[in-house]
């Protein structure tokens, strides 16, 4: 979906969402807050888009200001899913994101035409049910599906990708981090190897790329050139399955104690999530940045452990071993921790000296019962309920923000 909440919000309005200024605000009391999503309009004529500060948006009477309504948000997304279940089943629809889903066409029929003339259908009712523009991109995997999306199909409103576009559509794209599945830390260690496009990574021998990040090298080769073997619904890069969380602080944070309480939630909730999965992990990852009050900044540090876990004091030691090495005494805006290397939680081994391991793991499970059935707030830890917790009022929120 074309800038979804931006255009969710200018229907609401009754307004057109190709042709309203709008901005989605999440607190528009305070003007270093962040504008989450923009109208192409918006965009076009005064340069706005996500991440804009409040304070940076034109004062122009054209432009509206509305706070995101998550709740609204979902319930259009669903229903916009259960739309699309209309002309295709419900097993060949993956849905990515809030404004975001895979579509396998492989068997679906040819009652609306082909695959192109399906879509097109697809494309007119959203607009006619909803009111809401829609982009997409065909490929024969979902790799070239997706970036066929990304640097064609948003632009346009429809592309399709084959192999045979790989060289002239997907080499030239740099910077790399451009390329789906290649975040800003893979970037920087491939550009350290003379690696600056895709077209350098597809020309990079494979052993060199394995040798220096194990499978994910062959697998990054194989997407250098457009091989993307995972099904429907799988993740993109199977060695980067983590469990994580960020988070942007309400206030800067400038007491140790009160930034060690915001990590021991954040932790609980990622033990929760892993235990939930049945999953441990050997890795856990930290990162911190500092308030623009401070000039910014900040770390991201990993620690791996010699066995798996998805204890939530473990995983909290481990931060605070991080935090502790790293803290540089500036104010916090924001923090991020993940745990990953991830194994099946039956690896975890009895140690002769934790005989309550597993004792400690019925009690997560148990928190866990209890915080799914009637809520987070009904069980937790006491730091939660000092001034420095925010789990318990996150807790009234849907994606961050206001329902």
């Amino acid at each position: 979906m074309r800038s979804f909440y931006a255009s969710c919000a200018a229907i609401q309005e009754g307004l057109d969402p190709l042709e309203a200024h709008i901005a989605v605000v999440g607190n528009q009391e305070r003007k270093g807050s962040v504008v989450l999503a923009a109208s192409p309009r918006m965009k076009k004529d005064f340069g706005v888009k996500t991440g804009t500060r409040l304070f940076e948006i034109p004062d122009d009477p054209r432009i509206r200001l509305i706070e995101p309504k998550m709740e609204f948000f979902l319930r259009v997304s669903m229903a916009i899913t259960e739309l699309i279940t209309e002309f295709v089943p419900k097993k060949a629809v993956h849905v990515y994101s809030v404004d975001e889903s895979f579509i396998d066409f492989t068997d679906v029929g040819s009652l609306w035409g082909d695959t192109e003339a399906l879509i097109a259908h697809i494309q007119d009712a959203l607009l006619r049910q909803f009111g809401l523009p829609s982009a997409v991109g065909v490929g024969p995997n979902m790799l070239l599906a997706k970036l066929a999306l990304d640097q064609e199909g948003k632009k346009i409103g429809f592309a399709k990708w084959t192999y045979d576009d790989v060289p002239e559509k997907l080499w030239p794209l740099t910077p790399l981090s451009e390329m789906w599945g290649i975040g800003s830390r893979t970037e920087h260690t491939l550009n350290s190897m003379g690696i600056f496009s895709v077209g350098d990574l597809a020309c990079t021998d494979v052993k060199t790329l394995e040798n220096r990040f194990g499978i994910l090298g062959h697998q990054l080769y194989q997407h250098a050139n457009g091989i993307d073997l995972s099904g429907i619904g799988s993740p993109l890069v199977a060695g980067q399955v983590s469990y994580g969380k960020g988070q942007i602080l309400y206030r800067d944070y400038t007491e140790e104690e009160d930034i060690m309480t915001i990590i021991l939630e954040m932790c609980e909730d990622i033990a929760m999530r892993t235990r939930q999965a049945r999953r441990a992990g050997r890795t856990i990852h930290l990162s911190v940045g500092y308030s623009k009050s401070a000039f910014g900044g900040g770390f991201s540090r990993s620690r791996s452990l010699e066995e798996a876990t998805n204890d939530t004091l473990q995983i909290y030691k481990v931060c605070q071993m991080i935090f502790s090495e790293h803290f540089q005494k500036k104010p916090v805006r924001q923090i991020s921790i993940s745990i990953g290397n991830l194994e099946e939680e039956s690896s975890m081994q009895l140690s002769l000296f934790e005989a309550r391991k597993w004792e400690k793991r019925r009690l997560g499970a148990a928190m866990d019962q209890i915080r799914s059935k009637y809520g987070y707030s009904a069980i937790y830890r006491a730091v939660s309920g000092t001034e420095a917790g925010t789990a318990i009022a996150r807790t009234r929120l849907i994606g961050g923000h206001q329902k």
